[in-house]
């Protein structure tokens, strides 16, 4: 991989991160791998919301944690292959890293934490009813974490970039991928009698009150009752029909006495 691609980018980065103020520095240290504990949380909660939801859904929010190591194993096939030193090593007349400088062997291109935050923000948002909320959470929070690894001094901004696409492009391929078995292996888990199992799938869609062919038949029952209360007089299974009847039956019984 040709590194001069972003080489002066990666130097004009590591010189604005070293006139930050101190806090800023230590905090860009700590959240270049504690964010990623972020994005482990909303799996959690992802999984937790879906245990309430169709199997589908729970199917997609429990392939999110295996879609993200999907991209991250994809991510470090690629660094494997490519074996680009790290910019702390070559760019001598950057400031130094903020970071400590990765031995040699583990390669820069691309970053396997870009591609790990890229692969988690894609598989939430499939995860998440409501995609475009948590995607203004997850997609900035991607960006952050990718941009952190430049900022203390340990990718190139290509790393960073292609590490987000990459993993971003293989959880979103395995989720597509894996969505139609998982959703029968989720129907099949909540209808086990073994009591982890059936905690871990959760009680789906009739958590939410009653199934849904009882709705149904009850819904039909009401449409049934106000069709035939709604209907003209003199229509056939009408209320004011069956009062007409019983009238002339009246009437018919005092004629005969």
């Amino acid at each position: 991989m040709d590194s001069s691609i972003t080489r002066g980018l990666y130097r004009d980065i590591a010189d604005f991160a070293h006139s930050t103020p101190g806090w800023v520095q230590q905090f860009a240290e700590i959240f270049t791998d504690a964010g990623l504990l972020l994005l482990a949380v909303l799996f959690v909660v992802a999984w937790q919301r879906a245990r309430r939801s169709d199997a589908r859904a729970f199917a997609v929010a429990v392939l999110a944690p295996l879609a993200t190591a999907v991209g991250y194993v994809v991510s470090e096939s690629l660094k494997s292959l490519v074996n680009e030193e790290r910019p702390c090593r070559t760019v001598v007349e950057a400031a130094g890293s903020l970071a400590t400088c990765p031995p040699y062997g583990d390669w820069s291109f691309p970053s396997n934490h870009a591609a790990i935050a890229g692969a988690a923000a894609a598989a939430i948002v499939l995860a998440w009813p409501r995609r475009l909320r948590i995607a203004l959470l997850t997609v900035p929070l991607a960006l952050l974490l990718a941009f952190s690894r430049v900022f203390v001094g340990v990718h190139y901004p290509h790393d960073v970039a292609v590490g987000l696409l990459v993993g971003a492009a293989a959880a979103a391929g395995c989720v597509m991928a894996l969505t139609g078995p998982a959703t029968a292996l989720a129907t099949t888990m909540r209808t086990s009698r073994t009591g982890i199992v059936l905690w871990f799938a959760g009680p789906g869609e009739a958590a939410h009150g009653v199934p849904a062919r009882t709705a149904s038949r009850t819904a039909s029952d009401g449409a049934s009752a106000r069709q035939q209360a709604h209907a003209p007089a003199g229509m056939p299974g009408s209320e004011g029909h069956e009062r007409h009847e019983r009238h002339d039956s009246l009437h018919r019984d005092s004629l005969h006495r």
